[in-house]
């Protein structure tokens, strides 16, 4: 066997690792979800407090990739990985043996400090793996697809494992995966990092971590804390990320080279991004409501709903979205994909209380799937694009962190928007499942502003990756020591 053929067995093999390990911090941002009416039945939590199950994982998740992007070009990516698996997995058996609210929400604090530690490498260890842009376009494909299907998987495994056993195994169920993961971790290549030396800007960390966390807090509690709060909260966390990105531009060594958005494919692809998965995400939760509250499905049935847009997902980043990639240039495919994502979307605004699964709501997952299996993996090549070897993890920290904070909002706004038009509609005497019906169609009426934006932007602003892409970045010095 040729030394050609074992390095690219190689690489496919580290990729591998790294997917499995993806896809176990993306299911737990969603598994959560069907179990929750199971966890507040035997730990006594009320209907806000609830809610912590969730946010407890998203806040530490969201402000801390970027720090631990960082982080992983100092000491290593690999590294930086395994001590992720680490965490999450021992936070996993922590929330699996949970016996009180306080222990819950405890781990699954931990659980997302180990996630970010995890996920904010993976990309920049992708993009250094693969030498030629076909295969690394294969590559974020299966990437993509780990993220976004994983999250629909993640609606099912909560099902089928509530319904087959308990709620705590839809944590213990990490735990094979973890240590396995872990032990593999042995087939990505080695990277010894630029160095503590390097500096880490702790100030900057400080200012970051804490801007990040408050914004995605402001955002989770916005619909219970009140518009004074919310403004408040909202008025500080602006305050201290203008603090980091003026620490930025002044730093040394900064977490975040601001020279990193002098190229437009970065920034713009960060910003697409970032709208398109606020729509994915303000998507999931009141696709899964309805089937379950107006529909009558069940925990099983409503994972089980999910299998289309996960299958269409699957079939087009998988076995695609990279040829197409690599013969039209990523700019063209996301300008195919995030038009099908809002069709998706027009149809979901048009759920009827009295539907059915396949003429109501199969159409809309199979273009929603389809749509993001071609645009998520395009966005993402193009905002990870001309990245330097030795800035790839902060670039990957960034991407990760405008996926989780754009997911974040997405949720929140839609969720929110959602319950107030629902509560109107009940107030004025509507039936409950028309009512909820109602909420959700402003919902996904939004989302299809959400996503037509994120079209615009992407046909004005990105320049095709055959002219831009593979010198973007270099082009501008990026000095991370």
């Amino acid at each position: 066997m040729s030394q050609t053929v074992q390095t690219h067995r190689a690489r496919w093999l580290a990729l591998l690792v790294l997917c499995v390990g993806q896809l176990m911090i993306v299911l737990d941002a969603t598994i959560v979800n069907v179990a929750l009416p199971a966890i507040r039945h035997d730990l006594g939590f009320t209907q806000s407090g609830l809610g912590w199950v969730v946010n407890a994982y998203l806040i530490p998740f969201g402000g801390l990739l970027l720090l631990a992007g960082r982080l992983g070009d100092l000491i290593g990516r690999r590294r930086m990985f395994a001590l992720g698996l680490v965490v999450f997995t021992l936070a996993s058996l922590l929330c699996g043996l949970a016996d009180s609210q306080g222990l819950l929400i405890a781990a699954r604090f931990v659980q997302g400090v180990g996630g970010a530690m995890t996920s904010a490498v993976i990309l920049g260890m992708i993009v250094t793996m693969f030498g030629t842009p076909r295969e690394t376009a294969r590559a974020i494909g299966v990437y993509s697809f780990v993220g976004a299907a994983g999250a629909s998987l993640g609606v099912l495994g909560g099902g089928v494992l509530t319904q087959a056993l308990t709620w705590h195994w839809i944590f213990l169920v990490n735990l094979p995966i973890g240590i396995a993961t872990l032990l593999a971790t042995r087939l990505v290549a080695p990277d010894r990092g630029i160095g503590l030396g390097a500096g880490a800007d702790i100030l900057g960390a400080v200012l970051g971590t804490s801007g990040l966390m408050l914004a995605i807090y402001t955002i989770v509690r916005s619909a219970d804390q009140g518009p004074a709060a919310t403004a408040v909260l909202g008025a500080l966390s602006v305050a201290l990320l203008a603090a980091f990105v003026l620490r930025q531009a002044r730093a040394g060594n900064p977490l975040l080279p601001l020279r990193i958005f002098r190229s437009r494919q970065v920034t713009v692809g960060n910003a697409v991004q970032a709208l398109m998965v606020a729509a994915m995400f303000g998507f999931q939760i009141p696709v899964a409501l309805y089937v379950q509250q107006v529909l009558g499905f069940s925990s099983l049935e409503t994972g089980v709903s999910f299998l289309p847009i996960t299958a269409a997902i699957g079939l087009v980043a998988l076995g695609l979205s990279a040829r197409l990639i690599t013969r039209f240039g990523a700019r063209t495919v996301s300008l195919v994909g995030l038009p099908l994502i809002g069709a998706g979307f027009v149809l979901l605004a048009r759920l009827p209380v009295d539907g059915t699964y396949v003429a109501d709501l199969l159409p809309s997952m199979l273009l929603l799937g389809l749509g993001v299996g071609l645009a998520l993996p395009a966005v993402a090549t193009l905002a990870m694009s001309g990245t330097r070897p030795e800035a790839s993890g902060i670039t990957s920290g960034l991407v990760n962190t405008t996926q989780q904070v754009g997911g974040a909002f997405g949720l929140a706004v839609l969720l929110t928007l959602a319950t107030a038009r629902a509560d109107e509609l009940l107030a004025g005497g509507a039936d409950p499942r028309a009512a909820l019906t109602g909420g959700y169609h402003l919902a996904f009426g939004i989302g299809v502003g959400i996503v037509a934006a994120a079209t615009v932007l992407a046909a004005v602003l990105l320049k095709p990756t055959g002219e831009a892409a593979p010198s973007s970045v270099e082009k501008v010095p990026v000095h991370v020591g």
